[in-house]
């Protein structure tokens, strides 16, 4: 092992156990970025000891929870897994993963690795982590000071593909046309997608992505909608239109913010998942993990385990016990995923909301984003609703401009004080429904891991 590979490792683990001990964080990070600057290609280095290679999870919505679920059937197949479960999807979270999971020797302790990566970090990655598979979940309007239109990201993964090997497999969403106009020149790829009509709806939103061919640019024809611009679609122009799936969900029921039930079929092979995961969203998730298992190699029994066996990951449908009331975080982060939440709570007897806007880096620094979502569906709702974060009155003006009852919101920029209040405006032993931004989910979080009511998020 070179001197600085050696002194790279060293420095990273050290790097952990100091962030830890000194409560700086969770040391997910930052020996990343420590043993990238002694070793730069050690992100290269280390994936390359990984007998069974890396599985790369990338998409807009939905990377922690399909990536969790690979993971799980992974390890019910018998493999050992080294996985981002804490969810930095940055190259020096990625670098972090793999120097924890190293000997002193540079060996790791793991067969196969199963990353979840931010989707425009992919193509910087790409090349050094050559994976077997990846899976593409979904392309949505996010965070637009930084990745831009969804068509640059596009792009990004076009290319990113191309510097793939021969063998390596893409599964890929073909309800999602963009998506699956990305996928259609990979030499090998498994498509998945959901079957039953019953589950979407006849229109678009109107903050749907994608409308038109990107073939010859007339409007698509869409049979259903599933979410935002994802369902069954046909260019009636060219004939371009939704890839037949390989891996179908069936017979999909969902229980509002509870979970659902499906049926999943491929080459014969029918498996009935009961999952605890809220919402529609959540189905294309658990389709995901089934298309990258088949294309594994992975049994069914394996997969139905690990479906069964995966709860809610932190702040994305996960509840929590506070001072008597249920607190149930669902993270929202750009229009799709937020009209998604905002879909699942409306089957829900939801009496008191508490939403948490942030505008930090991780959040995207423009919040325009939130004139995009339909609140107008639920505004009839005669629930409490407390705003807060750095961005709480855009917020209160947008619920406002929606038809909300202004005497029913109320603003409290300080997190803590919001939610003390929302506790205040929710029955004994009801649920409190809590939908921030991703900084202010990581704040609420490390808000009640101080108080003892859940763990932090890198030991989730």
């Amino acid at each position: 092992m070179p001197p600085r590979v050696w002194a790279a490792l060293t420095a990273g683990k050290l790097a952990a156990q100091l962030s830890r001990a000194f409560r700086i964080g969770g040391g997910t990070v930052v020996p990343g970025r420590v043993a990238r600057w002694l070793a730069p290609d050690l992100l290269r280095r280390l994936a390359r000891g990984l007998p069974h290679g890396a599985v790369v999870v990338t998409g807009t919505n939905g990377k922690t929870t399909t990536a969790r679920l690979v993971a799980s059937a992974l390890r019910a197949a018998g493999l050992r897994v080294v996985h981002n479960r804490a969810g930095a999807n940055l190259p020096a979270g990625l670098v972090s993963t793999l120097v924890l999971a190293a000997d002193g020797g540079g060996q790791l302790r793991a067969d196969v690795g199963v990353f979840e990566v931010d989707e425009a970090t992919f193509p910087r990655v790409a090349g050094e982590l050559k994976p077997r598979l990846v899976v593409l979940t979904n392309l949505f309007r996010d965070q637009l000071d930084r990745y831009a239109e969804v068509d640059r990201v596009a792009v990004g993964w076009r290319q990113a593909l191309q510097t793939l090997g021969g063998d390596a497999v893409v599964c890929f969403n073909a309800d999602d046309p963009q998506v699956a106009d990305v996928a259609r020149d990979a030499p090998r790829s498994v498509a998945f997608g959901i079957e039953d009509v019953e589950a979407g709806r006849e229109t678009l939103e109107d903050a749907a992505d994608v409308r038109y061919c990107y073939r010859c640019g007339v409007p698509y024809r869409y049979r259903v909608v599933f979410l935002s611009h994802v369902g069954h679609y046909t260019c009636p122009a060219c004939g371009t239109g939704r890839p037949r799936p390989a891996v179908r969900a069936e017979a999909v029921r969902v229980a509002g913010t509870s979970g659902f039930t499906a049926e999943l079929a491929w080459d014969g092979e029918r498996v009935a998942v009961l999952s605890e995961l809220p919402g529609l969203y959540n189905v294309y998730n658990v389709l995901a993990a089934a298309a990258a298992a088949h294309a594994l190699g992975i049994p069914p029994q394996a997969l139905l385990r690990a479906v069964q066996a995966t709860k809610p990951a932190f702040g994305r449908g996960e509840r929590l016990w506070w001072r008597g009331v249920l607190l149930q975080i669902l993270l929202v982060k750009n229009p799709a995923g937020f009209n998604e939440v905002l879909r699942a709570l409306r089957a829900e007897p939801v009496r008191s909301l508490w939403i948490a806007i942030h505008d930090r880096t991780a959040d995207g620094r423009d919040v325009s984003w939130l004139w995009d979502v339909d609140f107008e569906t639920v505004r009839e709702s005669k629930a409490w609703v407390t705003v807060t974060g750095l961005r709480a009155e855009d917020l209160a003006v947008r619920l406002k401009y929606a038809g909300w009852a202004e005497d029913r919101i109320a603003v409290h920029r300080d997190l803590l004080r919001a939610l003390e209040h929302a506790v205040a405006h929710t029955p004994a032993g009801g649920t409190l429904y809590c939908l921030p931004t991703y900084t202010a989910m990581l704040e609420l979080r490390a808000l009640l891991a101080r108080q003892g009511v859940a763990v932090a998020f890198w030991e989730d």
